[in-house]
């Protein structure tokens, strides 16, 4: 299973659905992540249990597990510059089997990718990235599933909520419909299937401003 996880390091991260999945025990995920977190949270908790196979991700260099298995062969990691990603990820929310670029051509992150030539140009061909379940947090939700994210908690969450089958929004304030004017709306009630209302938010959020 393909699992996409918002967040940029903290803001954004889903952790009590990570929880909820390390409680469940789930073996040899895909994830797809910009980072693989910080040690003793989100993603590490996962690389903790043994969960995760396979790491899509910007940069890890801020989880000295996630390199070490990494380097012991007991985790493959795809890196993919950010905006990339950000645009393999875009691209299987609007229906585009893949990107385009020229960014890592003549690096390590060209090896074994497939190539076009347009306009006497190489490009890299970046494959689209869907996912079976996306986990996002955000900061308020209608009963319909309409999302408005605090901030920079906003990132990956957009995209990743089309490019997944399956949505799954944990949210800090569930409010009437209504509440969340049409210009708040981060992302539409159709790209989400289940909604997590917190009742508090654990010391791992860590946050400062919610407005």
């Amino acid at each position: 299973m393909t699992l996409m996880i918002s967040g940029f390091g903290i803001p954004g991260t889903p952790f009590t659905l990570i929880d909820e999945l390390i409680r469940q025990g789930p073996r040899h995920l895909t994830v797809i992540k910009n980072d693989a977190n910080e040690r003793g949270m989100g993603v590490d908790r996962l690389l903790e249990a043994g969960m995760v196979d396979v790491l899509i991700a910007s940069h890890i260099g801020l989880n000295a597990r996630a390199i070490e298995k990494m380097n012991a062969g007991q985790l493959r990691v795809e890196f993919s510059s950010q905006g990339i990603l950000a645009e393999r990820i875009r691209a299987a929310g609007v229906g585009i089997a893949a990107v385009l670029t020229d960014i890592g051509n003549g690096t390590q992150l060209a090896e074994g990718k497939q190539r076009a030539n347009v306009g006497g140009k190489d490009y890299l061909i970046e494959p689209a990235l869907h996912a079976d379940i996306a986990f996002i947090h955000a900061r308020h939700s209608d009963p319909f599933g309409n999302l408005r994210y605090a901030a920079t908690a906003r990132n990956f969450a957009p995209l990743m909520a089309m490019a997944a089958r399956t949505t799954i929004a944990e949210v800090e304030e569930v409010v009437a419909i209504g509440e969340i004017a049409p210009d708040d709306v981060h992302t539409p009630g159709p790209f989400v299937q289940q909604i997590v209302a917190l009742p508090t938010l654990s010391e791992a959020y860590h946050v400062r401003n919610r407005a």
